[in-house]
């Protein structure tokens, strides 16, 4: 309970001294940088889960989104309490990654106008052997929900012959994720090129659902098979984050038989997310870490012989 009573009394404070607080975050909805601080407030919980213990990159709209967002996966010159940078050997050569576990870590992004949360498929401990595989189903020009929810469900079962189950969110966009847990014992650079592999094939194998090149051109009437979230310092927006997107929609856990009902990736948002925050995380609660064994015996000739399939060491 005390626990409780610090943090109600921390967001009281931030909200009280949050600047701009009546500035417009998304024109569209009207919805304000007061709007988006609250919803963070209440999802914090939520959101931590998936932010604890990963290097963390920020969208932020100092202007609204409407006034231009930039990517930020760096500390920058203005401290932010609770954005804690981490050791710089974990990604030499590049300024120290940030990770954000706690809520004043949340509240003072938003205070610094950050509306998506990014995270890496990797921990901290483990920086080069990723703990998840992500294909972002991102549907081209004059795709329709229905298509979407078929490619949805091909990869599902695509997936499951090499043993493999998939766990999928909005993206708060338009397409879904499909999230594969791993055991963290496989390099990068495995995990990287198997889901180019595995993204090449479903494009093969049914080139009217999808397409595994990048290019508006090329994804016309099909939905792209991104696999380009499982390379070194790629980033996917974070369970519950908010998107820099008209609406303000929201990337939330769902359950399999629940995604033909959706109608589109932005079903949840800022303004009307308050009651799937009581569904939470359950649609995620079998989540469980997975061998890559049977699908690398598969691709395996597609894998450089550089690439090992043993645990890597720290």
């Amino acid at each position: 309970m005390a626990d409780d009573a610090r943090d109600l009394a921390l967001v009281a404070s931030c909200l009280a001294r949050l600047t701009h607080p009546e500035r417009i975050i998304d024109p569209h909805s009207g919805l304000r940088k007061l709007d988006l601080a609250r919803y963070y407030a209440k999802v914090a919980p939520l959101l931590l889960k998936h932010l604890r213990g990963r290097p963390v990159a920020f969208v932020r709209a100092p202007a609204g989104i409407a006034g231009g967002t930039f990517f930020q996966r760096h500390p920058g010159g203005h401290a932010m309490p609770g954005v804690n940078p981490l050791p710089q050997h974990l990604y030499p050569g590049h300024p120290p990654l940030m990770e954000v576990a706690t809520l004043e870590g949340i509240m003072a992004c938003v205070q610094m106008n950050v509306v998506e949360f990014h995270t890496w498929n990797a921990s901290k401990p483990a920086i080069g052997r990723p703990d998840r595989m992500v294909l972002d189903l991102d549907p081209g020009q004059g795709v329709r929900w229905a298509q979407v929810c078929l490619a949805a469900d091909m990869v599902r079962a695509f997936l499951a012959e090499f043993g493999l189950k998939s766990w999928l969110k909005t993206s708060g966009g338009r397409g879904l994720h499909i999230i594969v847990p791993l055991i963290d014992q496989y390099g990068l650079d495995v995990v990287s090129i198997l889901s180019r592999g595995m993204a090449r094939r479903l494009a093969w194998t049914a080139p009217g659902v999808f397409v595994a090149r990048r290019g508006d051109r090329h994804r016309v009437g099909r939905v792209f098979a991104d696999y380009l979230r499982n390379g070194l310092g790629a980033t996917t927006v974070a369970a519950w984050s908010a998107r820099a997107r008209p609406g303000l929609g929201i990337s939330v856990p769902v359950a399999w038989d629940e995604v033909s009902g959706l109608g589109q990736g932005d079903r949840w948002s800022v303004a009307n997310v308050d009651r799937r925050l009581n569904v939470a995380d359950i649609p995620w609660r079998q989540y469980a870490p997975q061998s890559l064994d049977k699908a690398l015996e598969a691709f395996g000739p597609a894998l450089p012989q550089s690439a090992s399939r043993m645990m890597m060491k720290p």
